[in-house]
């Protein structure tokens, strides 16, 4: 029970800095997609998602078949992109926090891991437009 309430308190501190971090004047316009497979429990979990302007939106797929959104908010550094989000998921989940961080791996590709409260830790393969 502990670890769990310091675990959300780390994620909602983070969140609150990331939200009060200065925005960059030349955000990207175009989304960058990406695809993830994860897993909780014994189960694989499944999500597509999007960013753009430092702002992202992922539909997931958790254990049990519960669906779900997270809004996620990025701080853009020059290689790495590490992020925070909350979300909600069906099936008597609820609500979710999420966190994690995206690394180009290219010109036209980023690589990146998270972990979602609902599904997991996952891993990311995305394109840049």
């Amino acid at each position: 029970m502990k670890t769990t309430v310091i675990v959300k308190t780390i994620m909602t501190s983070i969140g609150f800095l990331v939200l009060l971090t200065p925005q960059q004047a030349h955000a990207q316009l175009i989304p960058q997609p990406w695809v993830s497979v994860g897993g909780k429990d014994g189960d694989v979990t499944y999500s597509v998602g999007a960013r753009a302007l430092n702002w992202g939106a992922e539909l997931g797929i958790g254990p049990d078949s519960a669906t779900g959104v997270d809004v996620l908010k990025f701080i853009s550094l020059p290689v790495v992109s590490p992020y925070v989000g909350l979300g909600y998921y069906s099936e008597d989940k609820g609500l979710a926090v999420s966190g994690g961080v995206q690394v180009g791996a290219g010109d036209n590709l980023f690589l990146g891991a998270g972990y979602n409260s609902v599904r997991g830790i996952n891993g990311q393969l995305g394109i840049k437009f």
